[in-house]
């Protein structure tokens, strides 16, 4: 018969240590990261001007706009969208628009 016996070697896990602090970070952490909470480069795959979501994009029309890249269902609706007016606060403002203007939210 056979017969078990607790244990006698140390647990690879010491409880007592679970609420230990980190003192160094490590070099990745080190710097803020700039990917968080800006994105290199979007991408919208929904066409703006007809609300359809659009599966396929290499057959399809596309407009860059720094860093985001919208696809359209056909070449009118590009073309409509490119042609649409503006209607941005920043063009009726009484003093000259800087890049600074246009953030918050």
């Amino acid at each position: 018969m056979l017969t078990t016996s607790p244990s006698r070697t140390r647990p690879v896990i010491m409880f007592e240590y679970l609420n230990w602090l980190a003192t160094d970070a490590l070099p990745r952490d080190r710097a803020q990261s700039q990917r968080l909470h800006e994105p290199k480069h979007l991408i919208n795959t929904i066409d703006p001007m007809t609300g359809n979501d659009i599966e396929d994009v290499t057959s399809h029309p596309s407009l860059v706009d720094g860093n985001l890249t919208i696809y359209f269902e056909t070449e009118a609706s590009r073309n409509e969208y490119r042609d649409m007016q503006l209607n941005h606060p920043n063009l009726r403002l009484p003093y000259p628009a800087t890049d600074d203007d246009d953030r918050g939210g």
